[in-house]
């Protein structure tokens, strides 16, 4: 009897034990589609999208306006935000030398006070200069303040010129490997542009300024993108160009003469103006320029370059609207977001010799495919663009997801939100004070207050 009934729960046992053995398969399988799968990789190594933030996370007017979120809040808010300054921290160490009083400003960061150790004096520096460094520090400043856990003590460099060198916290850095810096001990960790504190020119003044006007105007156009002005419009300076591309802007202007597909205007200036995109310099006033919201009511914004990166760049990003531009050779903090599509693939000539420049693809790999992209790249010398926008007029849904794609991620998803400029200048201090290391003797000095320093009448630390 006994044998009998054991020989019965042999068969239970079995169907038990593979019961158990499937759920066990089933949970692997669900445990690595959900948390070790990674979205497959282009050609430079960036993933074609990001994740979903997590159901619990909603991105509230209170946490986009919020300078206080802890790290792992700022994680779960902003995914991806930090891209730029984990890839420079994965480098390693790097060495901080001094600079002097003509040099960049350095600084030092001790128990959450920010002082200035060296710093160029006023009348070293253009009105337009001295605007960005005071806004740049003003925003380490603030974030400095409303941190809600001690940051670690640094030394620093900032450079706020446009074009970037050495060392330092700064605005861009080369796209193109091939473009930077052959010191290996050399780097850029980027920060946010200094127009997130101000830029004072009438027709942005700030980011938070800008980013509510864009909002209001994208919304007045609810699902009815189609009626948005179906021109490719630009403004800006001939002569603003990189010497990467010296004739940029006047082969745009070439491109787009008389073209009734562009509306497409250099600067009128009342009288001789320095600035190079905006409605005023130092007194002279564009009669022809937008407010930086106006772009956003055409369904395309040819973007371009100048010494080096853009500092509307930003701005266009937030646009429901299909940006055009050559393959961009200047990283800025969120340009990593730009999921290009390259012209010649709209076109259908990917596949009849047309290929992408060896810088771009160094830079941008192939690209990715229209329905997963937010922005097109066109030819290098513009030859291409007005068959582009009219190949996007005729396929208007693949254009309308292209431009809602770039709204989407980086306006609707909060990446230049007053929360992420806080969240991101944190983690870069963070990321720079754990690879920085000090050269030479001298560095024991505190420096003065950057309180004392703001108020100073000739800003010379």
């Amino acid at each position: 009897m006994g044998d009998s009934s054991k020989l019965k729960r042999k068969p239970r046992q079995r169907r038990c034990l593979r019961q158990l053995t499937s759920l066990v398969g089933i949970s692997l399988a669900l445990y690595c589609l959900l948390f070790v799968y990674s979205p497959p990789q282009l050609d430079n190594g960036t993933t074609p999208w990001f994740p979903s933030r997590p159901s619990s996370i909603r991105l509230t007017p209170e946490l986009l306006n919020n300078l206080s979120l802890r790290e792992d809040e700022c994680k779960a808010a902003f995914l991806g935000l930090t891209k730029e300054i984990d890839d420079t921290v994965a480098k390693g160490p790097f060495t901080i030398k001094k600079s002097g009083h003509l040099g960049p400003v350095q600084g030092r960061i001790k128990d959450g006070q920010l002082y200035i150790i060296h710093a160029q004096r006023r009348s070293d520096l253009s009105q337009d200069m001295l605007n960005a460094r005071t806004a740049a520090l003003h925003q380490l400043h603030r974030a400095l303040l409303t941190s809600p856990s001690p940051l670690p003590d640094t030394i620093f460099t900032l450079n706020t010129k446009d074009e970037p060198f050495g060392t330092a916290l700064q605005y861009s850095r080369a796209a193109d490997p091939s473009m930077a810096s052959k010191d290996p001990s050399t780097r850029s960790l980027l920060i946010p542009h200094f127009a997130f504190w101000s830029w004072p020119l009438p027709f942005i003044t700030s980011m938070r300024h800008a980013t509510t006007s864009i909002t209001a105007l994208e919304a007045s156009y609810s699902n009815q993108w189609h009626s948005k002005i179906p021109r490719a419009v630009w403004r800006g300076t001939s002569w603003y160009n990189s010497a990467h591309s010296p004739r940029l802007r006047q082969n745009l202007l070439a491109a787009t003469r008389n073209q009734p597909w562009a509306d497409v205007q250099t600067l009128n200036w009342t009288s001789r103006g320095s600035g190079p995109d905006g409605a005023t310099a130092h007194g002279k006033t564009a009669t022809n320029a937008l407010d930086v919201s106006e772009f956003c009511r055409y369904k395309y914004i040819i973007h371009t370059e100048g010494v080096a990166y853009s500092g509307r760049f930003p701005f266009l990003q937030m646009c429901k609207s299909v940006v055009l531009t050559p393959p961009i050779l200047w990283m800025m903090h969120t340009t990593h977001f730009v999921r290009p599509v390259y012209s010649g693939v709209l076109l259908g000539r990917d596949k009849k010799g047309w290929k992408p420049s060896e810088r771009a693809r160094r830079a941008w790999g192939m690209g990715v495919k229209p329905e997963e992209a937010n922005m097109v790249f066109v030819q290098g010398d513009w030859s291409d663009l007005g068959e582009t926008v009219k190949w996007l007029e005729e396929h208007g849904d693949v254009a309308e997801g292209i431009a809602r794609r770039q709204r989407e991620l980086v306006a609707d998803g909060g990446y230049h939100s007053p929360a992420a400029e806080a969240c991101y200048w944190r983690a870069a201090i963070r990321g720079w004070a754990s690879v920085a290391r000090t050269e030479g003797d001298g560095w024991e000095e505190l420096g003065v207050p950057f309180e004392a320093f703001s108020l100073t009448l000739d800003n010379e630390a």
